[in-house]
């Protein structure tokens, strides 16, 4: 991912520059804010889309572009599943997995503003965050702090056979926490980048401590809501679970999709969400004037401001020196993406399955960008939101 976005953004504007086109762009018209009525089909969109469907079996697929605050394109494709012929639409639901990590860190950014804590205020401790609640944990994790979580440099609980995300699934969080620290107690390696489930989850239990509220409540009421956003909930884990308007996850490979306790994912890959929806969430999070932020201009550039620039990760994103911000989510049956652009777009494409084919992340990750840096595509001036 990382290597992907350092150096697209070149080699793109060198093939489009190349390329020639059979006709002349068709000039964007004004048109009035609207639903999917007024939106015409951009066949750049459509054919990149449809391609990575065929070439790495994805049933269906939900894809939502803004252009300066708009919602330009919105447009769903394919089925719910391999076994059901249903059609997804935009308002389709899918787990976001990791995708859940920036709006975990935006709740955190809210706590910030509301003078509730600091990057650096401790989390363990008689006077960390959740001292009280984990008094036995080892004094060697008293340096731990809120931006150690959030950057991923803990220097352990790491995404691997040991992420402590996906041990003793019948624990809820504060059993899965005790047991983590007393097995995995992360006693050295601050500083050190190590992509952590578990540090998030510690952020949802910090959320959950300083509101007084769940989680899920907590991120509603604080950052959904503020950015329109109504549907969006913690998922299920069985497909007994579904939610209504929730596509069916399709695992490639031999995988289980309905393997994993996703309600305890919850501040780390827990959420299910439309493209539309995430669209919504991106538009007023981005630090672009077009349209209102929900948190202040010096709190955005904190939490894209990454305190080891080699991970090329800040609180919640991906980030690069192009001011380009990203994540992806996976988990057997779901692949997901967001990214934000240093020219005014940003974009959401959430897939059923999850290819385990070696190119499908570079597929991912690269699917949209040409479309976005052709000065030739024809966005059209309208807002479906």
């Amino acid at each position: 991912m990382r290597k992907y976005f350092s150096f697209i953004p070149m080699l793109l504007i060198i093939l489009i520059s190349c390329s020639k086109s059979d006709s002349p762009a068709e000039p964007s018209t004004p048109e009035p804010p609207g639903g999917p009525q007024n939106q015409k089909d951009i066949a750049a969109v459509d054919r990149a889309v449809e391609s990575m469907m065929n070439t790495y079996a994805i049933p269906g697929v939900s894809v939502a572009i803004t252009k300066d605050g708009k919602l330009v394109y919105a447009k769903s494709y394919g089925k719910m599943s391999n076994g059901d012929n249903t059609p997804v639409t935009n308002a389709s639901l899918y787990r976001i997995a990791s995708i859940s990590k920036p709006i975990t860190g935006v709740g955190i950014m809210k706590l910030m503003e509301a003078n509730k804590l600091t990057l650096d205020t401790k989390v363990f401790g008689a006077s960390g965050l959740l001292g009280s609640d984990y008094p036995a944990a080892p004094a060697a994790l008293n340096d731990i702090t809120v931006r150690h979580l959030l950057h991923h440099t803990v220097g352990a609980w790491g995404n691997d056979a040991k992420d402590p995300m996906f041990k003793q699934p019948n624990y809820d969080h504060k059993q899965l926490i005790k047991w983590t620290l007393e097995n995995y107690p992360a006693t050295t390696g601050r500083g050190t980048y190590s992509y952590s489930n578990f540090g998030y989850c510690l952020l949802g239990r910090i959320i959950e401590k300083l509101s007084g509220k769940s989680y899920e409540a907590f991120t509603k009421e604080q950052v959904l809501a503020p950015c329109g956003i109504t549907n969006m909930q913690i998922g299920g884990s069985t497909l007994a679970e579904r939610k209504p308007g929730e596509v069916i996850y399709n695992a490639q490979s031999g995988q289980n999709a309905y393997l994993y306790n996703v309600p305890r994912m919850d501040a780390h890959g827990g959420w299910i969400a439309s493209a539309t929806d995430l669209a919504r969430f991106m538009v007023k999070v981005d630090g672009f004037p077009s349209k209102p932020d929900i948190l202040k201009p010096a709190t955005i550039t904190a939490m894209v401001t990454r305190s080891v620039p080699s991970s090329n990760y800040a609180s919640g994103w991906s980030v690069n020196n192009a001011n380009h911000w990203w994540h992806t989510g996976a988990l057997p049956g779901t692949a997901t993406e967001i990214i934000r652009s240093n020219g005014g777009f940003t974009w959401v494409v959430l897939c059923n399955s999850r290819s385990t084919n070696a190119n499908f992340n570079n597929a991912l990750d690269g699917l949209l960008w040409p479309v976005i840096l052709d000065s030739k595509t024809a966005w059209q001036d309208i807002d479906q939101f």
